[in-house]
Protein backbone atom coordinates (compact mmCIF):
# COMPACT_ATOMS: atom_id res chain seq x y z
CA UNK A 1 0.00 0.00 0.00
CA UNK A 2 1.17 3.50 -0.86
CA UNK A 3 0.67 6.40 1.54
CA UNK A 4 0.04 10.01 0.69
CA UNK A 5 -0.93 13.16 2.53
CA UNK A 6 -3.66 15.72 2.07
CA UNK A 7 -4.04 19.19 3.54
CA UNK A 8 -6.14 22.27 2.91
CA UNK A 9 -3.34 24.46 1.46
CA UNK A 10 -4.37 27.94 2.55
CA UNK A 11 -2.77 31.36 2.73
CA UNK A 12 -2.67 30.96 6.53
CA UNK A 13 -0.50 27.86 6.89
CA UNK A 14 2.76 26.44 5.50
CA UNK A 15 3.54 27.35 1.88
CA UNK A 16 2.67 24.69 -0.67
CA UNK A 17 6.30 24.64 -1.80
CA UNK A 18 7.58 23.82 1.69
CA UNK A 19 4.76 21.33 2.19
CA UNK A 20 5.60 19.51 -1.04
CA UNK A 21 9.28 19.37 -0.23
CA UNK A 22 8.59 17.96 3.23
CA UNK A 23 6.14 15.32 2.02
CA UNK A 24 8.65 14.02 -0.52
CA UNK A 25 11.54 14.27 1.95
CA UNK A 26 9.72 12.02 4.42
CA UNK A 27 9.08 9.41 1.75
CA UNK A 28 5.37 9.69 1.11
CA UNK A 29 4.18 8.61 -2.32
CA UNK A 30 1.75 11.42 -3.04
CA UNK A 31 -0.05 14.63 -2.20
CA UNK A 32 -3.76 15.02 -2.86
CA UNK A 33 -5.30 18.50 -2.67
CA UNK A 34 -8.97 19.42 -2.61
CA UNK A 35 -10.76 22.11 -4.57
CA UNK A 36 -13.31 24.86 -4.04
CA UNK A 37 -13.27 27.86 -6.36
CA UNK A 38 -15.21 29.81 -3.70
CA UNK A 39 -17.75 29.44 -0.90
CA UNK A 40 -21.04 31.39 -1.15
CA UNK A 41 -21.53 33.56 1.92
CA UNK A 42 -25.17 32.45 2.15
CA UNK A 43 -24.03 29.03 3.43
CA UNK A 44 -27.29 27.40 2.37
CA UNK A 45 -25.77 24.06 1.34
CA UNK A 46 -24.93 22.12 4.52
CA UNK A 47 -21.39 20.87 5.08
CA UNK A 48 -21.50 17.12 4.27
CA UNK A 49 -19.33 16.24 7.27
CA UNK A 50 -21.72 18.06 9.60
CA UNK A 51 -21.26 21.09 11.81
CA UNK A 52 -19.77 24.40 10.77
CA UNK A 53 -17.79 24.63 7.57
CA UNK A 54 -14.09 25.01 8.49
CA UNK A 55 -12.56 28.40 7.65
CA UNK A 56 -10.00 26.73 5.39
CA UNK A 57 -12.65 26.04 2.75
CA UNK A 58 -12.68 29.65 1.54
CA UNK A 59 -8.95 30.24 2.01
CA UNK A 60 -7.25 27.46 0.11
CA UNK A 61 -5.15 27.86 -3.01
CA UNK A 62 -6.20 26.60 -6.40
CA UNK A 63 -4.85 23.01 -6.50
CA UNK A 64 -3.56 23.12 -10.07
CA UNK A 65 -1.52 26.24 -9.42
CA UNK A 66 -0.31 24.77 -6.12
CA UNK A 67 0.76 21.58 -7.88
CA UNK A 68 2.68 23.52 -10.51
CA UNK A 69 4.75 25.07 -7.72
CA UNK A 70 5.17 21.72 -5.97
CA UNK A 71 6.16 19.98 -9.21
CA UNK A 72 9.03 22.43 -9.65
CA UNK A 73 10.65 21.46 -6.32
CA UNK A 74 9.98 17.69 -6.25
CA UNK A 75 11.02 14.77 -8.42
CA UNK A 76 8.94 11.69 -7.63
CA UNK A 77 5.91 12.91 -5.71
CA UNK A 78 2.56 11.91 -7.24
CA UNK A 79 0.22 14.92 -7.45
CA UNK A 80 -3.53 14.35 -7.32
CA UNK A 81 -6.71 16.34 -6.92
CA UNK A 82 -9.05 14.98 -4.33
CA UNK A 83 -11.41 16.06 -5.63
CA UNK A 84 -11.56 18.75 -8.28
CA UNK A 85 -15.12 20.08 -8.64
CA UNK A 86 -15.76 19.55 -12.33
CA UNK A 87 -19.18 21.24 -12.24
CA UNK A 88 -17.45 24.56 -11.46
CA UNK A 89 -14.84 24.38 -14.25
CA UNK A 90 -14.87 25.10 -17.97
CA UNK A 91 -13.86 21.83 -19.68
CA UNK A 92 -11.72 23.34 -22.45
CA UNK A 93 -9.70 25.51 -20.07
CA UNK A 94 -9.40 22.66 -17.55
CA UNK A 95 -8.21 20.19 -20.19
CA UNK A 96 -5.47 22.65 -21.16
CA UNK A 97 -4.44 23.26 -17.55
CA UNK A 98 -4.23 19.59 -16.63
CA UNK A 99 -2.35 18.62 -19.80
CA UNK A 100 0.15 21.39 -19.14
CA UNK A 101 0.57 20.33 -15.51
CA UNK A 102 1.07 16.72 -16.54
CA UNK A 103 3.93 17.82 -18.80
CA UNK A 104 5.47 20.17 -16.25
CA UNK A 105 5.39 17.47 -13.57
CA UNK A 106 6.86 14.78 -15.80
CA UNK A 107 3.67 12.73 -15.89
CA UNK A 108 3.01 12.70 -12.15
CA UNK A 109 -0.55 14.01 -12.13
CA UNK A 110 -3.68 12.08 -11.06
CA UNK A 111 -7.00 13.62 -12.06
CA UNK A 112 -9.39 13.15 -9.14
CA UNK A 113 -12.80 14.62 -9.99
CA UNK A 114 -16.24 14.91 -8.45
CA UNK A 115 -19.57 16.63 -9.02
CA UNK A 116 -19.40 18.68 -5.81
CA UNK A 117 -21.87 19.34 -3.00
CA UNK A 118 -22.24 23.13 -2.79
CA UNK A 119 -25.25 23.88 -4.97
CA UNK A 120 -24.96 27.67 -4.72
CA UNK A 121 -21.32 27.57 -5.82
CA UNK A 122 -22.28 25.56 -8.89
CA UNK A 123 -25.00 28.06 -9.74
CA UNK A 124 -22.54 30.94 -9.40
CA UNK A 125 -20.33 29.36 -12.06
CA UNK A 126 -23.21 28.76 -14.47
CA UNK A 127 -24.15 25.18 -13.61
CA UNK A 128 -27.76 24.24 -12.94
CA UNK A 129 -27.41 22.11 -9.77
CA UNK A 130 -30.41 19.96 -10.73
CA UNK A 131 -28.46 18.77 -13.81
CA UNK A 132 -25.05 18.50 -12.15
CA UNK A 133 -24.50 14.78 -12.78
CA UNK A 134 -25.27 15.08 -16.48
CA UNK A 135 -23.05 18.16 -16.70
CA UNK A 136 -20.27 16.34 -14.83
CA UNK A 137 -20.49 13.45 -17.28
CA UNK A 138 -20.42 15.58 -20.41
CA UNK A 139 -17.55 17.74 -19.21
CA UNK A 140 -15.43 14.71 -18.36
CA UNK A 141 -16.14 13.08 -21.72
CA UNK A 142 -15.31 16.35 -23.49
CA UNK A 143 -12.02 16.62 -21.61
CA UNK A 144 -11.11 13.08 -22.69
CA UNK A 145 -11.83 14.04 -26.29
CA UNK A 146 -9.60 17.10 -26.02
CA UNK A 147 -6.78 14.96 -24.61
CA UNK A 148 -6.97 12.16 -27.16
CA UNK A 149 -8.15 13.69 -30.48
CA UNK A 150 -6.14 15.89 -32.82
CA UNK A 151 -9.31 17.49 -34.15
CA UNK A 152 -11.29 17.34 -30.95
CA UNK A 153 -15.01 17.91 -31.02
CA UNK A 154 -17.90 17.23 -28.69
CA UNK A 155 -21.62 17.65 -29.13
CA UNK A 156 -23.78 17.24 -26.08
CA UNK A 157 -26.62 18.98 -24.33
CA UNK A 158 -24.37 20.92 -21.94
CA UNK A 159 -21.01 20.91 -23.75
CA UNK A 160 -20.85 21.61 -27.45
CA UNK A 161 -17.93 22.55 -29.69
CA UNK A 162 -16.87 21.90 -33.29
CA UNK A 163 -13.36 20.56 -34.08
CA UNK A 164 -10.64 22.47 -32.25
CA UNK A 165 -6.89 22.15 -31.82
CA UNK A 166 -5.50 21.95 -28.32
CA UNK A 167 -1.96 21.04 -27.36
CA UNK A 168 -0.06 19.91 -25.41
CA UNK A 169 -1.76 16.59 -24.99
CA UNK A 170 -1.05 15.01 -21.60
CA UNK A 171 2.32 13.34 -21.19
CA UNK A 172 0.66 10.20 -19.82
CA UNK A 173 -1.14 8.19 -22.47
CA UNK A 174 -3.95 8.17 -23.24
CA UNK A 175 -4.32 10.65 -20.35
CA UNK A 176 -3.65 10.96 -16.60
CA UNK A 177 -5.51 8.34 -14.55
CA UNK A 178 -9.03 9.58 -13.77
CA UNK A 179 -10.05 8.94 -10.18
CA UNK A 180 -13.80 9.41 -9.76
CA UNK A 181 -14.65 10.62 -6.28
CA UNK A 182 -17.86 10.17 -4.36
CA UNK A 183 -19.70 7.92 -1.93
CA UNK A 184 -23.31 8.07 -3.13
CA UNK A 185 -25.31 5.21 -4.64
CA UNK A 186 -24.32 5.99 -8.24
CA UNK A 187 -20.61 6.51 -7.79
CA UNK A 188 -19.50 2.97 -8.65
CA UNK A 189 -21.29 3.12 -11.99
CA UNK A 190 -19.61 6.47 -12.70
CA UNK A 191 -16.22 4.96 -11.83
CA UNK A 192 -16.71 2.13 -14.31
CA UNK A 193 -18.31 4.27 -17.02
CA UNK A 194 -16.09 7.34 -16.87
CA UNK A 195 -13.00 6.65 -14.80
CA UNK A 196 -9.98 4.50 -14.20
CA UNK A 197 -10.02 4.33 -10.39
CA UNK A 198 -12.27 5.07 -7.41
CA UNK A 199 -11.36 7.82 -4.96
CA UNK A 200 -13.32 6.86 -1.84
CA UNK A 201 -13.71 9.14 1.16
CA UNK A 202 -12.88 7.94 4.65
CA UNK A 203 -15.16 10.63 6.05
CA UNK A 204 -18.20 8.83 4.64
CA UNK A 205 -17.11 5.22 4.10
CA UNK A 206 -15.09 3.02 6.41
CA UNK A 207 -15.05 -0.41 7.98
CA UNK A 208 -17.68 -2.90 6.80
CA UNK A 209 -19.49 -0.28 4.69
CA UNK A 210 -16.34 0.46 2.70
CA UNK A 211 -15.57 -3.25 2.34
CA UNK A 212 -19.06 -3.90 0.99
CA UNK A 213 -18.74 -1.12 -1.59
CA UNK A 214 -15.28 -2.30 -2.69
CA UNK A 215 -16.60 -5.83 -3.14
CA UNK A 216 -19.56 -4.48 -5.08
CA UNK A 217 -17.20 -2.54 -7.35
CA UNK A 218 -15.25 -5.74 -8.00
CA UNK A 219 -18.38 -7.64 -8.96
CA UNK A 220 -19.55 -4.84 -11.24
CA UNK A 221 -16.15 -4.63 -12.94
CA UNK A 222 -16.11 -8.39 -13.54
CA UNK A 223 -19.62 -8.30 -15.00
CA UNK A 224 -18.51 -5.60 -17.44
CA UNK A 225 -15.36 -7.46 -18.42
CA UNK A 226 -13.03 -4.98 -16.75
CA UNK A 227 -9.91 -5.70 -14.77
CA UNK A 228 -10.06 -5.02 -11.01
CA UNK A 229 -10.38 -1.29 -10.34
CA UNK A 230 -7.81 0.46 -8.17
CA UNK A 231 -9.21 2.14 -5.06
CA UNK A 232 -7.69 5.00 -3.07
CA UNK A 233 -9.06 6.03 0.32
CA UNK A 234 -8.61 9.69 1.18
CA UNK A 235 -8.70 10.94 4.75
CA UNK A 236 -8.08 7.38 5.85
CA UNK A 237 -7.86 6.41 9.51
CA UNK A 238 -4.25 6.44 10.84
CA UNK A 239 -4.63 3.36 13.01
CA UNK A 240 -2.92 -0.03 12.42
CA UNK A 241 -6.19 -2.01 12.40
CA UNK A 242 -7.74 0.37 9.84
CA UNK A 243 -4.70 0.15 7.57
CA UNK A 244 -4.74 -3.65 7.84
CA UNK A 245 -8.39 -3.56 6.78
CA UNK A 246 -7.59 -1.34 3.79
CA UNK A 247 -4.92 -3.78 2.67
CA UNK A 248 -7.25 -6.76 3.07
CA UNK A 249 -9.82 -4.94 0.91
CA UNK A 250 -7.23 -4.51 -1.84
CA UNK A 251 -6.92 -0.73 -1.61
CA UNK A 252 -3.79 0.60 -3.32
CA UNK A 253 -3.35 3.97 -1.61
CA UNK A 254 -4.25 5.59 1.71
CA UNK A 255 -4.27 9.38 1.96
CA UNK A 256 -3.80 10.69 5.52
CA UNK A 257 -4.84 14.17 6.57
CA UNK A 258 -2.60 16.94 7.86
CA UNK A 259 -4.33 19.89 9.53
CA UNK A 260 -3.38 23.36 8.20
CA UNK A 261 -1.87 24.89 11.33
CA UNK A 262 1.34 26.90 11.70
CA UNK A 263 4.31 25.69 9.60
CA UNK A 264 6.09 24.03 12.53
CA UNK A 265 2.88 22.24 13.47
CA UNK A 266 2.44 20.95 9.93
CA UNK A 267 5.98 19.55 9.85
CA UNK A 268 5.40 17.94 13.24
CA UNK A 269 2.29 16.20 11.90
CA UNK A 270 4.21 14.94 8.84
CA UNK A 271 6.90 13.51 11.11
CA UNK A 272 4.32 11.75 13.29
CA UNK A 273 2.53 10.26 10.29
CA UNK A 274 5.87 9.13 8.84
CA UNK A 275 6.65 7.43 12.15
CA UNK A 276 3.23 5.77 12.12
CA UNK A 277 3.67 4.44 8.57
CA UNK A 278 7.18 3.14 9.31
CA UNK A 279 5.92 1.42 12.44
CA UNK A 280 3.03 -0.17 10.57
CA UNK A 281 5.32 -1.44 7.81
CA UNK A 282 7.53 -3.20 10.34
Amino acid sequence: MDFGLTMFPTDETISVVDFGRAVEEYGFESIFLGDHTHIPASRLSPYPAGGELPREFWHWHDPLIAFTAIAAVTKTLVLGTGTLVLTERDPIILAKQVASLDHISGGRFRFGVGAGWNLEAMANTGTDPSHRMAIFTERLLAIKALWTMDNAEFHGKYVNFDPIWMWPKPLQKPHPPILVGGSGPGVLDRVLTLGDEWLASGRHLDGDVLRSRVEELGRMAEERGRAPVRVTIQQGTPEPRAIDDYVSMGLVRCILRVHPVDPAGVIDQIKKLDKFVRSWRT
